[in-house]
């Protein structure tokens, strides 16, 4: 697991003492409404286990899904991930390109927070070799829009290739 830092954040590996937190951030409505295809908000603590076995499933050499914590008091503050995109089609699957993403407890919300973990998400990824890096958020997620905007993604317009949703797709290829 590769552990990122930033002026403020620390992003490293999701842990089994995280799950209370995992819990609370996901069983808001306000954080789950514009994830995946079929959102719905996790409903006990089996079901936090459940996400973080299964975010585990999708991590390999490159893709990981990073907990987000405060560097300076040590509280979590949410995820960032870079992942496998999942195609739409009657079984959801890896495309061959690259998602970034975050979901941040609303406590956390209008601190900057997002973009700056996001920054060095993207900075790994360029490191790594993983270019491009695409965003897809729901039509309504204008918070999120606005950081993929302050990363400098470019704007391609909606689509459904992704989770079976209609989404806006950001990408940060040139």
């Amino acid at each position: 697991m590769r552990s990122l830092i930033s002026p403020r954040l620390l992003l490293r590996e999701w842990e089994e003492k995280d799950i209370d937190f995992l819990l609370d951030m996901y069983s808001r409505w306000e954080v789950a409404r514009y994830l995946g295809s079929a959102p719905r908000a996790l409903t006990g603590h089996d079901d936090a286990v459940a996400t973080l076995t299964r975010w585990r499933a999708r991590q390999d050499d490159v893709h990981t899904i990073w907990a987000i914590q405060d560097r300076a008091t040590g509280h979590l503050l949410g995820t960032a991930l870079l992942v496998p995109l999942l195609g739409s089609g009657e079984k959801l699957a890896p495309t061959g390109e690259t998602e970034i993403g975050w979901h941040l407890h609303p406590d956390a919300w209008g601190k900057g927070y997002a973009t700056e973990a996001a920054n060095a998400v993207m900075a790994y990824a360029a490191r790594s070799g993983v270019s491009p890096v695409l965003a897809v958020t729901w039509p309504e997620n204008t918070a999120s829009q606005a950081v993929c905007q302050r990363l400098g993604m470019r704007h391609l317009g909606q689509t459904d290739r992704y989770y079976n949703r209609t989404c806006e797709l950001f990408t940060n290829a040139s």
